[in-house]
């Protein structure tokens, strides 16, 4: 089973930065497909971002390209959101997802078999 722990959540200003962190735990390698969804309050959840296995390939919800990138570290079996230009519709809980059967390119959330707590992101106006 893995665990995964997200960190570096907290209150910005509208154009400001967040980096956000995502450490897995409970099993030998990283989970493969790893990404980020968000949920603000009253909405559905979304898929944000996503990184393969090796990190070659990236993928982003559209309002996010330009803004946030991820990317990830086997060996520290984590991976990261860096989020710059943040608006107040960024504001929502974040979710680092990861897959242990999967190592593509995927933005169900029913393809994620691992999901953090969760840690939550203001954006104030």
């Amino acid at each position: 089973q893995v665990q995964l722990v997200e960190s570096g959540g907290g209150l910005v200003q509208a154009g400001g930065s967040l980096r956000l962190s995502c450490a897995a735990s409970g099993r030998t390698a990283s989970p493969y497909a790893m990404g980020w969804f968000r949920q603000a309050q009253g909405k559905e959840r979304e898929f944000v971002a996503g990184i393969t296995r090796t990190g070659d390939n990236t993928y982003y919800k559209d309002s996010v390209k330009g803004r946030f990138t991820i990317s990830r570290d086997n060996a520290k079996k984590s991976v990261y959101l860096e989020m710059n230009s943040l608006k107040s519709e960024d504001t929502a809980v974040y979710y680092c997802v990861g897959s242990t059967y999967h190592t593509g390119r995927y933005v169900r959330d029913d393809v994620y078999d691992c999901w953090g707590q969760g840690t939550q992101v203001t954006v104030s106006s």
